[in-house]
C-alpha cells in the first residue's frame, strides 16, 4: 500500500537535521561487522546514555520533587507517546502498583493509538496533534497533575498537542526528548534532554534514545514514590502482595528488617492484612492493627515518621 506522505512531499516536515535522525560515524560498517563486533559496538555507544543521564541530573531531580509534590495533593502522573516513547511509558505506568501498591489512576500511560498500539505499531497516529489535545480533556486533567510527554526527536505532533492542551489546564508539564533545545523548543514547565547521539541504526530511537528514556522514567517513578514514603531503606514497603513471589519478597522485608524468624514474619503479615509497613510498625510499636493503621494515616503513609513520633510519645 502507498502511504499518503508519499503523495505530497511538501507537506511532510524535515527532520534530517534532528540529533537523532542523523547518521552515526561509528557504524557506517554496520552490516559489515561480525556478531562480536556489533555487541562491542552496541556496548560502546550505550556508554553515551549514562553520560546524558548525568548531564540532565540537575533537571531530572526537579521533575522528582515537583512531580512528588503535585501527587501528594491527590494529583495524578500521566506519561504520554506515541510508539516507542508512548509504549514506555505504559509500561512504567503498569509497573507502578505492583511495586509502590499505589492506586492504578495515580500513574498513567497514555499511548497514541491506545491499547492496540502496544502490539501492533500505529506510528501514523502521532502526526495528530489533536488526538493528543483530546486525550488531556479524556482524562479530565487537571491543576493537580503532571503530564510528562515523551518524544525521542522531539516533534512528535501527538506530544506537542498534548502539552499545550496539558499547560492551559494548569496542570505541571514535563517534556522529556533527546534533541538539543536549538533543534526543538518547548512550552512545558520542565524541559529534559537526553542527548545520547545518533543512533547506531540510523533513525532508530528504540535503541539508545529507547534505553534513557527507559532509565529516567524509571528515576522519576521511583524518585516520585521515595518521596512519598513508599520506600523504607531501599525496602519496597508498600508492595502489593498479590501472588506467591510477592508474598515472599515481602516477608523476606520484614525478616530482613526485624530479625524475626521466617515463619514469625509470615504470621505478622498475615496479621497486618498483607501489609508490609502495617506489619512492621506493629512490630516496632507493638500496638495493634488498627492503631497502627491510624498512626499510618496520621503520618499520610509514611513509616519512617511515623515511627520516629511513635518514639517521641514514649521517651
Amino acid at each position: 500500500m502507498t502511504s499518503d506522505y508519499s503523495l505530497d512531499l511538501s507537506q511532510i516536515q524535515p527532520r534530517g537535521h534532528l540529533l537523532t535522525e542523523q547518521a552515526n560515524p561509528a557504524s557506517q560498517n554496520l552490516d559489515q561487522l561480525s556478531p562480536l563486533e556489533f555487541v562491542d559496538l552496541f556496548n560502546q555507544e550505550d556508554q553515551k546514555v549514562l553520560a546524558a543521564i548525568a548531564q540532565a541530573r540537575e533537571v531530572i531531580a526537579q521533575a522528582i520533587t515537583a512531580t512528588a509534590n503535585r501527587l501528594r495533593q491527590g494529583g495524578r502522573l500521566f506519561y504520554i507517546g506515541a510508539g516507542t516513547s508512548g509504549r514506555l511509558g505504559v509500561l512504567d505506568a503498569a509497573e507502578c502498583p505492583p511495586t509502590f501498591c499505589s492506586p492504578p489512576e495515580m500513574v498513567q500511560g497514555i499511548l497514541a493509538g491506545g491499547t492496540a498500539a502496544l502490539i501492533k505499531s500505529s506510528e501514523a497516529l502521532e502526526d495528530r496533534a489533536r488526538d493528543g489535545a483530546a486525550a488531556i480533556d479524556e482524562h479530565h486533567i487537571g491543576p493537580r497533575d503532571v503530564v510528562v510527554g515523551i518524544t525521542a526527536g522531539g516533534t512528535t505532533p501527538y506530544v506537542q498537542g498534548a502539552i499545550t492542551a496539558a499547560n492551559t489546564q494548569s496542570a505541571l508539564t514535563i517534556f522529556l526528548a533527546c534533541v538539543p533545545q536549538s533543534q526543538v523548543s518547548t512550552d512545558a514547565a520542565i524541559d529534559i534532554r537526553l542527548l545520547v547521539g545518533p543512533e547506531l541504526l540510523t533513525g532508530s530511537t528504540r535503541l539508545k534514545a529507547g534505553t534513557v528514556t527507559k532509565m529516567v522514567l524509571n528515576m522519576l517513578s521511583t524518585g516520585v514514590m521515595v518521596q512519598l514514603g513508599k520506600v523504607y531503606g531501599n525496602r519496597m514497603v508498600d508492595v502489593s502482595v498479590t501472588n506467591s513471589k510477592l508474598f515472599d519478597r515481602a516477608v523476606r522485608i520484614i525478616t530482613d528488617l526485624t530479625g524475626l524468624e521466617r515463619e514469625s514474619a509470615a504470621e505478622l503479615l498475615r496479621k497486618s492484612d498483607q501489609r508490609v509497613k502495617v506489619a512492621l510498625l506493629m512490630h516496632w510499636t507493638n500496638l495493634d492493627r488498627e492503631a497502627t493503621q491510624a498512626l499510618l494515616d496520621h503520618h499520610h503513609g509514611q513509616l519512617r515518621p511515623a515511627l520516629n513520633a511513635f518514639q517521641v510519645s514514649q521517651s
